[in-house]
């Protein structure tokens, strides 16, 4: 476990895995979103993809995202392992809503200085929405991946519940006994 993709929908706590899961082994954590906006209206970074690539191209790291579509296949061709957090709605949304409505009141900054608006609440691009419109898609995308030969070797960590994985981090570096495993692309129980 060297180069290492945290994946599931917004809400599901790829941020705080991937940073535990860094510093328990020592590796090098990207957060997506602070990469990809760095200014006010949530700019993009010209040099996104550019800066994504010279990452993954380094031996050893950690980033908490699915990945945006124009590093997606580069991160999930680098990565050797997954880390799957496949929580269901009823965990994720009050997670998400949580979480923005706090940014909202509090006018926390996030990526780029930029703040959650009320107004923001209302356009389908909010996290809330998002996580909503896209979790179903999002599972499908990602039980794909996990089994497509191009990404292959690439050890899968699926997580069901957010029980399993608060105590892996933990735990020993391999995973507990009652979580799935996929291992280059065949799926088993531990």
């Amino acid at each position: 476990m060297q180069r290492i993709l945290v994946v599931g929908i917004t809400g599901a706590g790829k941020t705080t895995m991937a940073q535990a899961l860094a510093a328990r082994l020592q590796l090098p954590f990207h957060e997506m979103d602070s990469l990809m906006f760095t200014g006010p209206g949530w700019t993009v970074d010209p040099d996104f993809r550019q800066q994504v690539a010279r990452i993954a191209a380094t031996p050893a790291w950690v980033f908490d995202s699915f990945g945006h579509p124009e590093v997606r296949d580069l991160l999930w061709t680098g990565a050797d392992t997954v880390v799957w957090l496949d929580y269901p709605r009823a965990v994720v949304m009050p997670r998400v809503l949580r979480r923005s409505l706090r940014r909202t009141l509090l006018r926390e900054r996030v990526f780029g200085g930029n703040v959650e608006t009320l107004s923001s609440w209302f356009g389908g691009d909010h996290p809330a929405w998002s996580s909503w419109a896209q979790h179903v898609a999002r599972r499908a995308e990602i039980n794909r991946r996990t089994t497509d030969p191009r990404f292959a070797p690439l050890n899968v960590i699926h997580f069901h519940s957010p029980r399993q994985a608060t105590a892996w981090p933990a735990g020993p570096t391999s995973p507990p006994t009652d979580l799935a495993i996929h291992e280059r692309g065949d799926f088993r129980h531990l």
